[in-house]
């Protein structure tokens, strides 16, 4: 645990250096969701705020293919990370893992951790952009860099980069023993089958809603609702710009790169017929051919880990939108269970005011006096046989009351769960888009540089051309 006067990271900046793709920096990760501190005083502090207990920073690097020549071939990755926290054994912890292993980490954290924005992993066999089968190495980098990510998402939250999974799945040199012992022995309590699974799948259904929403939690949606719309937008134009400047040659006339690279040709051709100025044009097509390879290089580099980021991006905050539809679902239960009980109680009333010989002021109109028919008609309508649904309807509502009060606990528990958890994707969200935005516009500027010095090269060149008329 740290000292309530240390600030880990806090002179950590945003910038840091680029760094090769499989030679991960673990200085490079910084911002809010890196931002360890357990300095802040706890005046100021509101109830929802994340503390963390210590810093965790991952990397997934060197991707290897096992088991080559086999049907069972894989790749494997290797995992590693350097920490503060005290729940793990080392400081710089690291093993070997393949996707499957990912997969059962993700599973399980997202069971053991319902309240928590458990981040989404890429899927197993469709990545954008990328061609070639899953052992190429385009493909292996992707998904390297795919989990790279997701295990950055685990390290910013204050909750999962503590749980004895995820410094297992670092840890353990005997992994599959590990997964089998979890799976036998879940760290939560079992699911209990009470009064709440014994009601009908009528009264607890997916389309209803929150009858009295909470205010809070109406604006988190609206704002999820906005920030993925401008995800969208921002996806869709960026994937038009991407296919305007190099598709791979699908629709020739949407290919800039291959405009560019016509022109070099015909500028070259060109060079042929005007034999006093070839030597100009053939550097003037050269450098044509230089900006083409240049706005390839371009997309490959900036714009296609951007749309992936992007996309990945709006699938984590899917998952964040799924806990706040699931703490609406926890308010439903808690609602429905009420109404329940509520009926449950007015029949009980309505039993009794009959058997005391007041059925009249039970006040509970046509549908009462139609049940009282019906009861009658089947013979159900001695006193006797009501004293015994009422000592039935006395053990129901005992059970509902402890079930409403348990939902009532839940409801609320989630709730402050949920709320610190927005707060979690917030500074997760602001550190992520500062990294991708960022990355976006050190792309941009490469390329405009190096374009600017290629273009500047040719001038004087061009300006040299004297053509007799």
């Amino acid at each position: 645990m740290l000292g309530d006067d240390e600030d880990v990271f806090d002179s950590v900046t945003w910038e840091s250096p680029a760094a090769p793709p499989n030679d991960i920096d673990y200085a490079a990760p910084s911002g809010p969701g890196y931002r360890q501190s357990t300095s802040e005083s706890e005046e100021g502090r509101g109830p929802h705020a994340p503390k963390w207990e210590g810093y965790l920073i991952t990397a997934v690097k060197d991707p290897v293919k096992e088991l080559a020549e086999t049907k069972d071939a894989y790749v494997s990755y290797l995992v590693s990370a350097k920490t503060s926290l005290p729940i793990f054994s080392t400081p710089n912890p690291s093993s070997r893992r393949r996707y499957q292993d990912f997969v059962f980490l993700r599973d399980h954290l997202a069971k053991d951790f319902p309240a928590c924005v458990v981040p989404p992993l890429p899927g197993k066999h469709r990545l954008e952009y990328v061609t070639g089968d899953r052992f190429s190495p385009e493909f292996m980098e992707r998904r390297r860099s795919d989990l790279h990510r997701f295990l950055q998402r685990l390290a910013r939250h204050p909750t999962l980069q503590r749980s004895t999974l995820l410094r297992a799945f670092f840890e353990s040199t005997e992994w599959h023993v590990i997964m089998h012992q979890h799976v036998a022995h879940p760290p939560g309590p079992e699911a209990s089958t009470g009064v709440i699974d014994s009601i009908s799948d009528t009264l607890l259904n997916a389309f209803s809603r929150v009858r009295k929403p909470d205010e809070r939690f109406l604006t988190m949606r609206e704002s999820v609702d906005k920030f993925e719309e401008g995800i969208t937008v921002s996806e869709r134009l960026w994937t038009r710009v991407r296919n305007r400047t190099n598709d791979g040659g699908v629709d020739p006339g949407e290919d800039l790169t291959g405009d560019y690279h016509d022109l070099a040709v015909a500028v070259q051709g060109l060079g042929f017929l005007e034999s006093g100025i070839t030597d100009p044009l053939n550097h003037f097509s050269n450098t044509l051919l230089e900006f083409s390879a240049l706005m390839r290089h371009t997309t490959h580099t900036t714009t296609d880990p951007f749309l992936i980021h992007l996309h990945s991006l709006l699938s984590y905050s899917h998952t964040n939108r799924a806990v706040l539809k699931l703490r609406d679902q926890k308010q439903m239960d808690f609602e429905e269970l009420s109404d329940y009980l509520s009926g449950v109680v007015a029949e009980r009333d309505r039993l009794a005011a009959i058997i005391s010989g007041h059925a009249g002021s039970s006040g509970l109109g046509l549908g009462a006096y139609l049940k009282d028919r019906v009861d009658a008609l089947r013979g159900a309508d001695d006193d006797r046989s009501r004293v015994e649904r009422m000592r039935k309807l006395d053990t129901k509502i005992k059970e509902l009351q402890d079930a409403v009060a348990t939902a009532h606990d839940t409801s609320d528990a989630f709730s402050d769960e949920v709320l610190r958890e927005q707060t979690v994707f917030q500074y997760a969200k602001e550190a992520e888009m500062k990294e991708m935005l960022g990355n976006l516009a050190d792309g941009q500027i490469e390329f405009y540089k190096a374009a600017m010095e290629e273009w500047d090269r040719i001038i004087p060149i061009i300006q040299r051309i004297r053509v007799d008329v």
